[in-house]
């Protein structure tokens, strides 16, 4: 029996091999967690779907694999001998069945056949290695993958590959340039370091490479400005020193994140364009009527976010639950995929490490991000007296397509309306 990679989340067609929980001669139990496969930022256990002895190890760590492809062989339980079925027989000892393969769309007749000569060899049917955001775009440029040649681990698939074919088409369709115009191409040098003193190199993760790509989408095509204020907490530090006790008492533990959690969604709902969605492909602002609030969490493996959902309809007590419990399985990499989707705004808080005032990057496709510092006393002037007070950086980063400034500021004016006077209430329910 080969134990393939499964569908693991919609839109999802490949991940990582994180760690490899078995060898070759174990025996293993249905359901036992045989490997894990890291998908996005996410990583999930893969369990076996029967019992029986390993008898191959198909991948290796670090390798990317796509839905359908062979992780490892087990002989199940019972099965094997001289008078066991062929096909028993042939997954036992590694024979290979002809494998039909997927019919491949034909080629669009404005493509000229030269034009590129390389074609995907696929033993097992399965479509080449590349991203989703790679196959939306070979999607609607109407390219066929298996035309291009991925330039990755793997054979994996990216942009700049995509680029290169694209370049290659329209080469093919001018046809040869005469030899006066041609330019040589410009290769990166990469630079010895070694020559100045002792170097190590290791490869970014790929958790490392996804956080990277996605800044740069965002970074690069939206327009970011970040508006810098602060907030008085000290009536939220007195809430928290005065009711933090109870909470802890419940097994939940009060800290300032919750307080601002309810005072962005106070605001999301007064402005509801900071809750929303640019359709760049239509050109409209889809509004979100639901509240699911992404918290950027510090992990070994880098910055993941999280979705906490219908922030709206729960209370502090159930909010500092819910989010404890969240963080904590963040840092374990034991969220799932689902928990690190639709989010519809977030929030950054470094006060944890000591961080000020900062320019937070979009999460997109959400418009803004609201970036939190850590809180400090300083002197402030209240009824012509000078007064030491909490104050906590505030830094909201917001695409300047949707909205424009004056929005930004009456938006985290809300914000710090609600922080400094926050109903006291809501502690006591």
């Amino acid at each position: 029996m080969d134990v393939r990679v499964p569908r693991l989340a919609e839109g999802v067609e490949s991940a990582t091999v994180a760690n490899i929980l078995v060898s070759p001669g174990d025996l293993i139990q249905k359901n036992q967690v045989i490997l894990e496969l890291e998908t996005e930022k996410a990583v999930g256990p893969i369990p076996s779907p029967a019992s029986g002895k390993v008898t191959t190890v198909h991948v290796k760590p670090g390798e990317e694999v796509a839905v359908g492809q062979v992780l490892l062989s087990v002989a199940e339980e019972g099965a094997g001998g001289k008078n066991a079925p062929a096909a028993t027989r042939e997954q036992r000892t590694g024979e290979k069945k002809a494998t039909p393969q997927i019919a491949r769309q034909p080629e669009k007749p404005s493509v000229p056949k030269e034009s590129y000569h390389y074609r995907y060899d696929s033993t097992s049917g399965l479509a080449p290695p590349a991203s989703p955001s790679v196959r939306k775009i070979a999607r609607d440029l109407g390219i066929d993958l298996t035309r291009v040649r991925g330039t990755e681990r793997g054979g994996r698939i990216i942009v700049e590959d995509l680029k290169a074919y694209i370049q290659d088409l329209q080469q093919s369709a001018r046809g040869p340039e005469p030899e006066a115009e041609k330019t040589p191409k410009a290769t990166p040098k990469a630079v010895d370091f070694s020559q100045w003193g002792e170097i190590e190199k290791k490869p970014l993760t790929t958790i490392r490479r996804t956080i990277g790509q996605r800044m740069y989408e965002s970074w690069s095509t939206i327009p970011h400005v970040t508006q810098l204020e602060q907030v008085d907490i000290t009536h939220v530090t007195r809430l928290r020193k005065e009711y933090g006790p109870s909470f802890e008492k419940k097994g939940k533990h009060l800290t300032l994140t919750p307080f601002v959690l309810r005072a962005v969604v106070a605001a999301l709902k007064k402005y509801p364009i900071f809750n929303s969605s640019l359709e760049e492909s239509t050109g409209q602002i889809v509004y979100k009527k639901y509240y699911h609030i992404g918290v950027a969490v510090d992990t070994e493996a880098g910055l993941i976010v999280p979705v906490l959902r219908d922030v709206d309809k729960k209370g502090l007590a159930d909010l500092s639950a819910e989010l404890n419990d969240l963080v904590e399985r963040t840092r374990k990499r034991k969220v799932s995929l689902e928990e690190l989707q639709g989010g519809s705004f977030t929030i950054s808080n470094q006060g944890g490490i000591g961080g000020g005032h900062f320019t937070p990057i979009i999460n997109k496709p959400e418009v803004a991000v609201l970036g939190i510092g850590r809180s400090s006393l300083k002197p402030v002037v209240n009824d012509g007296k000078i007064d030491a007070r909490a104050m906590l950086p505030l830094c909201l980063s917001y695409d300047h397509r949707v909205m424009d400034g004056a929005d930004a500021v009456r938006f985290i004016l809300e914000v710090i309306g609600m922080l400094e006077k926050f109903p006291e209430q809501e502690l006591k329910g």
